[in-house]
């Protein structure tokens, strides 16, 4: 049987954000609002009130705030998070004793019903128990005894006036009766990261590729002109792929090639030799202090590193020999390679982790991250985590961040929809996204609306990527240049954090016969390349990351709004701040080979415009032109070689 206080309690139901009713966490980032509703009621005519808690796991004590009501018994607050880790939030549901007595005083007071005698006497009961829970605050509990007492010796139209004191008000909304509080639980987790998982622009090279130059591979020691390329355009993260040494045996050749020809370098994703295995560096690129040293290097430019996670073993890989049950055995005792049909990766094993020792197998997952971690790498890319029980990496993940809790983790998951998701909510704090694959305009929006719209915005980052380096996608093989202009734009504009692999800013193009695949890949070869070529997109992505990092609208993920454009080749959309210090309207051709113009649908009312003005200034941060557009319906037009418009209003 419930008990007497449990039949009194009001209701807390229908919590808004809550993945799987608090199993999986909310992601917000450092000093980010995390609005919070839920629906509160409670039977009878009693007024309910409600406060939205929230606190950093393990402390004791909760920061609070009162909800307002929306109307229907659902009611809403904001909170917000300032320390990296995990948090939590709850919502506390109780009768409001005080603001229930004025209520129904009122009601008695208007129809002329006299003595009230009792009624008094509940108010100056109410007023003593207030001034009983603010024995903390002396002062405070005195003047409700003052006032109780004053309540308790005054006819009704004195106690009606001293009902309506403001003071009053206060003093005991101050010092609630919670005695029948009814609180959510468990409390919602909350994801607190840093920025740069929100914000951030990746860029990809191959390390043993840094100079450009076909006929040897580079070092650490040599990557420093290229991060500084990568930094004058404005990239905030340099992302390595595999680092670990490169096993000889199957070892792949040029395109992919089963046929290694004397001294081609590998695939770095064939990891583990004689060398060592996913806790060391190739020879060829250095050695671990010649790693640290460009993690430095790094830090100092203001950037940071980004490692793949590639759990892949080359049959020469220390866990073959060490540990042969991690992985999958044919009949014969064999050791199986990796198959992804008609493709085959002699030169790769895949781990089994649900195998016989699968708790050993975990825990080295996380010590190697751990160990890369330790090294100063604060965020890791992670290859194929949809191809690994998700139950791992919200093991693993919780604890290396337990220990780190700034590393951030991206997931590299091409697959099924609610793969992707379940390996968001398992602890990614990014995720790859279709957006590779999706080209025209009603592609783009609905599929944007989705990621940052639904209710995915509340824990899966999509980090768009144009291309990587495994996807040469369809749309640009063979491409015009204007076309690498176009997916920058998109990438970079729809999503605060967005990545892009060495060659895209020189409009690489050249595919693998009939594959998404790039010829002559950077995984099985050194890569010749011209990094100053003209044509180049340098001075684009510049100009578009010079933006990003000037306007705060561009660095926030779910402020994404479409508008119409007359033109189905035209993309027009709004991001802007809550505060309206920074809106921008941008406008995106999708077609690399003509001109195309549209009248835009410019949505006035969100503007922070004074009231009455109907004319404002949009000034185009790429260009630098001042435009004067009047209400709703302007004109935007984009040639096929400046195919962008980022449009800042000012009033």
């Amino acid at each position: 049987m419930p008990s007497p206080k449990h039949l009194a309690t009001a209701t807390v139901e229908n919590v808004s954000p809550s993945l799987g009713e608090g199993r999986f966490p909310v992601k917000r980032v450092v000093g980010e609002e995390l609005p919070v509703a839920a629906d509160v009621f409670k039977d009878g005519h009693d007024i309910t009130t409600a406060v939205l808690k929230w606190r950093m796991a393990g402390e004791r004590r909760w920061n609070e705030t009162a909800m307002r009501p929306l109307g229907n018994d659902r009611w809403t607050a904001t909170c917000a998070f300032h320390q990296v880790g995990l948090g939590e939030f709850t919502v506390e549901a109780y009768t409001e004793r005080w603001l229930s007595w004025r209520h129904e005083w009122q009601k008695k007071f208007d129809a002329g019903v006299r003595p009230l005698t009792t009624e008094t006497e509940e108010a100056a009961l109410l007023l003593e128990g207030a001034a009983h829970r603010a024995k903390k605050m002396p002062a405070d509990a005195a003047r409700l005894r003052e006032l109780a007492a004053l309540v308790r010796a005054g006819a009704p139209e004195e106690v009606h006036a001293l009902a309506a004191l403001p003071e009053l008000a206060a003093l005991m909304a101050a010092f609630p009766d919670r005695s029948d509080a009814h609180e959510m639980k468990p409390a919602h987790p909350v994801r607190v990261d840093r920025p740069a998982a929100r914000f951030a622009a990746w860029y990809e090279f191959f390390p043993r590729s840094a100079e450009g130059r076909g006929d040897r591979g580079s070092t650490f020691r040599d990557c420093l002109p290229r991060i500084d390329a990568a930094k004058a355009m404005g990239f905030d993260v340099i992302y390595f792929p595999p680092i670990h040494p490169i096993g000889t045996a199957n070892r792949k050749g040029r395109n992919n090639s089963v046929t290694c020809e004397p001294g081609e370098p590998g695939c770095p994703y064939a990891i583990g030799s004689p060398d060592g295995g996913h806790f060391a560096v190739a020879p060829e690129l250095g050695t671990l202090k010649d790693f640290e040293w460009l993690v430095k290097r790094i830090r100092e430019r203001g950037m940071e590193l980004a490692l793949d996670f590639a759990i892949n073993c080359s049959p020469d890989h220390p866990w073959v020999r060490d540990h042969p049950d991690w992985f999958f055995h044919r009949p014969d005792g064999t050791i199986k390679y990796a198959e992804n049909p008609p493709k085959k990766y002699e030169d790769i094993y895949p781990l089994n982790y649900i195998c016989a020792d699968w708790k050993a197998l975990w825990n080295e997952m996380r010590d190697v991250l751990l160990f890369w971690a330790g090294k100063g790498v604060r965020i890791f890319r992670v290859d194929n985590p949809h191809t690994k029980p998700v139950a791992m990496w919200e093991y693993v993940i919780a604890q290396v961040q337990k220990r780190f809790p700034d590393v951030i983790f991206l997931s590299e998951a091409f697959t099924r929809p609610k793969v992707m998701r379940a390996l968001a909510k398992s602890g990614f704090t990014q995720s790859y996204t279709y957006f590779t694959w999706r080209n025209t305009k009603q592609e783009l929006i609905e599929y944007l609306t989705e990621l940052t719209q639904s209710e995915m915005r509340w824990y899966f980052r999509g980090n768009l990527w144009p291309n990587t380096p495994d996807i040469l996608p369809w749309a640009l093989q063979s491409a015009p240049r204007n076309a690498f202009l176009i997916r920058f734009a998109l990438a970079a504009l729809l999503s605060p954090v967005y990545g892009m692999f060495s060659g895209f800013e020189l409009a690489e193009n050249q595919p693998f016969p009939g594959k998404e695949e790039y010829w002559d890949s950077d995984k099985y070869q050194w890569r010749e390349r011209d990094w100053d070529a003209p044509g180049n997109l340098k001075n684009w992505i510049t100009l578009i990351n010079k933006a990003r990092h000037e306007e705060r609208a561009l660095q926030l993920y779910d402020n994404l709004r479409f508008h119409p454009a007359s033109n189905d080749q035209v993309l027009f959309f709004s991001k802007m701040t809550p505060s309206r210090d920074s809106v921008l309207l941008i406008a995106v051709s999708l077609d690399p080979k003509s001109y195309q113009g549209a009248h835009v649908e410019v949505p006035v009312e969100e503007l922070g415009l004074p009231p009455g003005r109907d004319e404002y200034i949009v000034h185009d941060l790429l260009t630098g032109h001042r435009y004067h557009w009047r209400g709703r319906r302007n004109f935007v037009g984009l040639p096929p070689d400046w195919p962008a418009h980022v449009l800042r209003v000012e009033a």
